[in-house]
């Protein structure tokens, strides 16, 4: 039987993956904290705006995103999730097919909402 909270955790993880795919920014508002630092495979460190910016812009666009090999650990009113994922896309009209691993922190915010307060996301080596 699983913890309610890692239920929860799932439930926004697949929000989250929904939101990516269908680029739908009001969720990703939600799901994104104001204070979100983001460090993608390039090194580059993103806040909130950015990634909103860059879905609602239509710069990014994803066909294809696959979540496999998650673990998750929850210390109070933070749950690790670390994930690995394939993601088929494009960013700026220049196509990917990455396998990549993520992991995200989520908070649990003052308004009881799952909240991601910072990611970090690498490419998984073959």
């Amino acid at each position: 039987m699983s913890n309610p909270i890692e239920t929860q955790i799932l439930e926004a993880e697949e929000r989250l993956r929904l939101a990516m795919l269908n680029s739908d920014v009001k969720v990703l508002d939600e799901l994104l904290a104001p204070e979100l630092i983001f460090t993608n495979h390039l090194g580059q460190v993103l806040g909130k705006q950015d990634d909103l910016a860059a879905h609602q812009s239509g710069k990014f666009k994803i066909e294809t995103l696959t979540p496999s090999a998650r673990r998750i650990q929850l210390i109070e009113n933070v749950a690790i999730v670390n994930v690995r994922v394939h993601l088929i896309g494009s960013y700026e009209s220049n196509g990917f097919d990455n396998d990549l691993r993520f992991t995200r922190i989520w908070n649990l915010s003052s308004s009881s909402i799952w909240q991601i307060v910072a990611a970090h996301s690498s490419l998984v080596a073959v």
